[in-house]
């Protein structure tokens, strides 16, 4: 049997926010099957709350669409906490508009790529990004969500 705990902090206001029961498809659709037991927070933040964050834990000046903080537990600890991630909501909706997509898809893919860091992917070198990204489209075809590379224009 599946078990995700999903914890959403809203510390926002005034931003059309996707429900929780957007969020919890599409972290269930990143997990994936093979993921039985899941615990994870996404906190929706402000530009300056994501700027703050972004400062403290990469060193980068400014806000940023989505950080990703995964948990790694002791040796011998056995726990099903994964980590949380940070998504800033104005970002998303500007992102969203200046790329001319879906506001909704975009969340869809933001929380996606950031489940994926949680799950130990990552793009910093382009081998990795092209496994990431192809695994972030197929994905999100499942969850009928379009290519957010563009490649199926």
């Amino acid at each position: 049997m599946r078990r995700l705990h999903l914890e959403i902090q809203r510390a926002i206001s005034g931003c059309d926010l996707p429900t929780d029961k957007a969020f919890k498809r599409w972290v269930s659709g990143a997990l994936g099957a093979s993921t039985r037991r899941a615990d994870l927070t996404i906190r929706l933040v402000d530009r300056a709350e994501s700027a703050h964050l972004n400062e403290v834990y990469r060193n980068k000046k400014g806000p940023t669409n989505v950080l990703s903080f995964a948990y790694d537990p002791l040796p011998g600890i056995d726990s099903d906490l994964l980590g949380d991630l940070a998504i800033c909501a104005p970002l998303v909706s500007r992102e969203a508009a200046e790329q001319g997509k879906p506001e909704q898809a975009h969340w869809a893919h933001l929380v996606v790529h950031g489940i994926l860091h949680l799950r130990g992917y990552d793009h910093e070198n382009p081998r990795q990004a092209q496994a990431m990204e192809t695994l972030e489209r197929e994905i999100l075809a499942r969850l009928g969500v379009p290519d957010p590379y563009g490649l199926d224009d």
